[in-house]
């Protein structure tokens, strides 16, 4: 629901929210209130010291205090409890017991100022186990008078200013936007969230140049997080109770899937080119995508041994004699990728760690195991790499023999054309084919470097037509149907799991948008409930049923009609917004242009059940996919896991140590079929 207005502003809470945080302030206040109470019995108000006089006006006062605060704090608790995430009729009163919770901290800090000089002036003869009591209390308070202060600026929203009322006659989350005073407020309420957004990028990225490329990424970036914002009206703890819903409802959906439907599709494998040779190559060469990361992936794959293995070379220069640019000045970098692929020192032709926006590190070697000339590119590691990952708008991208819009993540396109004149302009290709004239040309790498080392294949392919690309959890948002379908031919795509990269795209995160808040609409328990219970499912799994996410006494065709009050959560409608009545589909959605992943997609998942003991073994299933398979982002813990290199890397090895247990394999005709 819309955050909470109180002090002429709106606050990036709802009144729904102060369940948790006034449970811990109470629990906290009657435990401080009875230990003061055991203190003031213990001397039955009397205390022979000096200062005693004001020792017992203080410890009556923090009394009193105490008690109408952990009274407010019931208060406040109970009527936050009521109601529903779009329902806060019964929670119209907190903004009044919000008011005189903020009066009672002039008190407390009238208290804690009044203990304070009792226990620096007055506290002299005095039991020092009252004394401590006291200075416990008198900390007590600021602390929590601290941490009030870092709360309030925590939940402070900069665009929370109130926003005009809605007339009476107009139905309930309808804004009327039409009038000229609303066109003008709505276009100041953009231009003002984009300078927000962008002054706290800004604030996130102050240790880095303040140069031109940096702030039109910082600008392009501040316009896709408000544009992306700037229809909804919820809060995090909103989204949060949100995504615990629909981690659930996904769940029911793939239990009450028939494991027994097949689906007919090609995945345009080239005759002769199955799924066992593809996997061994994958496996591969996501050894040289994961050196690419160099010493820190290293060092977290091998804890105990990493570091005796690196120390002894980690000092020791090679600038001179080998190819070796920028920011490895001791050279652990270059010693991991040594470690990780078994190669030699003369069979690197360049390595690059040089790092900024929109130029990420990268490796050309001879891999001599398969006869090629291997490009890796490294994935996200710096801050610099997270502000190519965000420039997610569309660039043009025009490539020969391509018909059809051409255009690709503007980031990684960029990425992707400095390595391209690196490796072209410089001679490193030229180089390489020099030594091993007869090699081929393969191209790799995982998240960031995937999507870059795809389009660099692209760039590429005019020039090197046997070449090959296999990309490790790559984006979603990275080509358009043309480029996508154009690289099946030579770019192999490799997904684990419920990985949420190859899923992640502006269309699926509005499509996701819709989900959320269709299902806090539909949702008849309180948020707090919500949140529990979805955290208990995360840790302890149980069956989804036990946590319905409809409305009951709700018809299935009344479900299907937008509802009023997902529509209360709307600030505006926008081209990206569909009520529930359309297709969920974000392949639907006119407002941003698809992207999809690369090349031919291999997707990976765990056998058997989702959830598992930490010790048992797992075993992994490879069927070929289409990239329409990845057009929903699917909530999971495993989501964030399932996209490690290290984890990409342990699967494809299991798979090819494991290969007649743990493939579906695919015929190699016209008619393929794949299980699901």
């Amino acid at each position: 629901m819309p955050g909470i207005v109180v002090f002429g502003r709106r606050w990036g809470i709802a009144s729904d929210d102060l369940v948790f945080p006034g449970s811990f302030e109470l629990w906290l206040r009657v435990i401080w209130w009875c230990g003061t109470m055991v203190l003031f019995t213990y001397h039955k108000g009397n205390f022979d010291c000096n200062g005693g006089g004001i020792l017992h006006t203080y410890l009556v006062g923090l009394l009193v205090v105490l008690a109408l605060i952990i009274l407010s704090l019931c208060a406040i608790v109970y009527v936050s409890a009521q109601g529903t995430i779009t329902n806060p009729g019964p929670r119209r009163s907190m903004p009044a017991l919000v008011y005189l919770r903020a009066l009672l901290y002039i008190p407390e800090l009238v208290w804690a100022c009044l203990g304070a000089v009792w226990v620096s002036d007055e506290s002299r003869g005095c039991d020092p186990a009252t004394v401590g009591s006291v200075i416990a209390a008198v900390v007590t308070s600021w602390i929590i008078l601290l941490f009030t202060g870092l709360g309030v600026v925590f939940v402070f929203d900069p665009l929370g200013s109130p926003r005009p009322q809605q007339a009476a006659t107009e139905p309930l989350g309808v804004r009327d936007m039409e009038s000229s005073e609303g066109t003008q407020f709505l276009s100041t309420a953009r231009s003002l969230a984009v300078k927000v957004w962008e002054s706290r990028i800004r604030l996130l990225c102050c240790c880095l140049p303040q140069d031109e490329s940096h702030r039109a990424a910082f600008s392009s970036i501040a316009q896709l997080f408000s544009n992306f914002f700037s229809d909804t009206d919820l809060v995090p703890s909103d989204i949060a109770a949100g995504l615990a819903l629909l981690h659930q409802e996904q769940d029911k959906m793939e239990l009450s899937r028939d494991p027994d439907v097949i689906v007919t599709h090609s995945p345009s494998s080239p005759i002769g080119q199955d799924l066992e040779i593809e996997l061994e190559k994958a496996a591969h060469c996501m050894q040289f995508a994961a050196a690419a990361y160099g010493w820190p992936l290293y060092i977290y794959s091998n804890p105990l041994t990493g570091p005796c293995k690196l120390s002894g070379d980690c000092c020791r220069s090679r600038a001179a004699e080998y190819d070796i640019v920028g920011g490895d000045h001791l050279g652990c970098h270059f010693s991991s990728i040594l470690q990780s692929t078994g190669l030699q020192y003369r069979d690197f032709i360049h390595v690059s760690f040089h790092n900024q926006i929109y130029e990420i590190p990268f490796f050309v070697a001879l891999d001599h195991k398969r006869e090629a000339v291997l490009v890796a590119v490294r994935g996200t590691l710096s801050l610099k790499d997270a502000l190519t990952d965000l420039s997610a708008e569309c660039e043009n991208l025009p490539v020969d023999g391509v018909s059809g819009a051409s255009y690709a993540h503007k980031g990684m396109c960029q990425a992707a054309g400095y390595i391209y004149k690196k490796l072209v302009n410089d001679g490193i290709l030229n180089q390489a084919f020099s030594i091993a004239p007869e090699y081929k040309l393969v191209i790799t790498g995982h998240s960031l470097g995937a999507g870059t080392a795809s389009l660099l294949a692209i760039l590429l392919r005019n020039s090197f037509p046997t070449l090959q690309c296999y990309s490790f959890s790559p984006p979603g948002g990275l080509l358009s149907k043309a480029l996508a379908d154009y690289s099946k031919s030579f770019v192999v795509s490799v997904v684990l799991g419920k990985d949420l990269v190859p899923r992640l795209s502006i269309p699926n995160m509005e499509d996701l948008k819709r989900r959320i808040l269709k299902m806090v609409s539909n949702c008849n328990k309180p948020k707090y409930r919500i949140l529990l219970q979805g955290c208990w499912y995360e840790l302890f799994g149980g069956d989804p049923d036990d946590f319905p996410t409809e409305m009951e006494n709700r018809r299935e065709e009344q479900l299907s009609q937008p509802l009023l009050g997902e529509e209360s959560l709307m600030i505006r409608h926008s081209s990206s917004y569909q009520s529930l009545a359309s297709d969920d589909s974000p392949a639907h959605t006119a407002a941003h242009l698809p992207l999809f992943l690369p090349g031919r997609v291999l997707h990976i998942t765990e056998d058997g059940p989702s959830r598992r003991s930490c010790f048992s073994q797992v075993r992994y299933r490879a069927e070929w996919s289409n990239e329409m398979a990845f057009r929903s982002i699917l909530i999971s813990p495993r989501m964030l896991t399932d996209h490690m290199p290290d984890a990409v890397l342990r699967a494809l090895n299991s798979l090819t140590a494991d290969r007649p247990f743990s493939l579906c394999q695919s015929s190699s005709n016209s008619s393929q079929h794949n299980t699901i």
